[in-house]
């Protein structure tokens, strides 16, 4: 993980104007709004992208009748999926403005508005008032020089599991993200397996697993101690 240190109330702020202004790009990612060459360069790309959002589609088993916690929700992508497969509620939390209001047309326009709350609030700032069964924060970690607050969070008000996907430090990609990034005013932050272990472990979570998808580690943590399998 990278050691660079942003004090949390100037990367909040620096966080929300990137994503305030990058919103339509980043939602054509899921959209697929865009030429049939750019979908192409996205699927080819960005292919990981697709590929955590299906496995923490797997991972949430079981979606009906749970309550769901969707922590930097971008514009609803994991969100409204939750609440059209069944999920009894899903909160969103996310800092940029403008990626909530895609979540709220989107969630009004697919009839799914009661069963999804989106909420402008970061989680360290976001009084739960109740625990969720399952919590995510997919593409969250990227962007957090400080994650092990984060993390403790989400094992306060999770009852069940989170699942996490976490950019990995030496792919040929990160150098390249990094230097993007920056010149864009968006700070990047990239973790080795064993750093998101014992950031898992120090944050409370008493298990979890940690699964290579493309460049990504994406992580399943659970509450409690899961059973052997017989």
């Amino acid at each position: 993980m990278s050691n660079e240190m942003v004090s949390p109330a100037s990367e909040i702020v620096t966080q929300r104007n990137y994503w305030n202004r990058e919103v339509q790009d980043f939602h054509s990612i899921y959209s697929h709004q865009k030429s049939k060459f750019a979908t192409f360069l996205d699927r080819v790309f960005r292919k990981d992208m697709y590929e955590r959002f299906v496995f923490t589609m797997e991972k949430s088993w079981p979606i009906q009748y749970r309550n769901f916690l969707d922590v930097g929700c971008g514009s609803g992508v994991y969100s409204l999926e939750y609440a059209r497969k069944g999920a009894a509620s899903v909160t969103g939390l996310d800092i940029a403005e403008n990626m909530l209001e895609i979540c709220r047309n989107s969630a009004q326009r697919e009839g799914l508005a009661d069963r999804c709350t989106f909420i402008h609030s970061d989680l360290l700032a976001y009084d739960a008032e109740k625990t969720f069964d399952v919590s995510i924060g997919i593409g969250l970690f990227d962007y957090i020089s400080e994650p092990l607050p984060v993390l403790k969070k989400m094992r306060q008000v999770t009852s069940d599991k989170a699942i996490m996907s976490f950019p990995r430090l030496w792919t040929w990609r990160a150098p390249i993200r990094k230097v993007r990034l920056a010149l864009r005013d968006c700070p990047v932050f990239f973790y080795t397996k064993s750093a998101i272990g014992s950031l898992v472990k120090e944050a409370g979570f008493a298990d979890y697993e940690i699964t290579k998808v493309g460049k990504l580690h994406c992580v399943v943590a659970y509450v409690n101690h899961r059973q052997p399998q017989q």
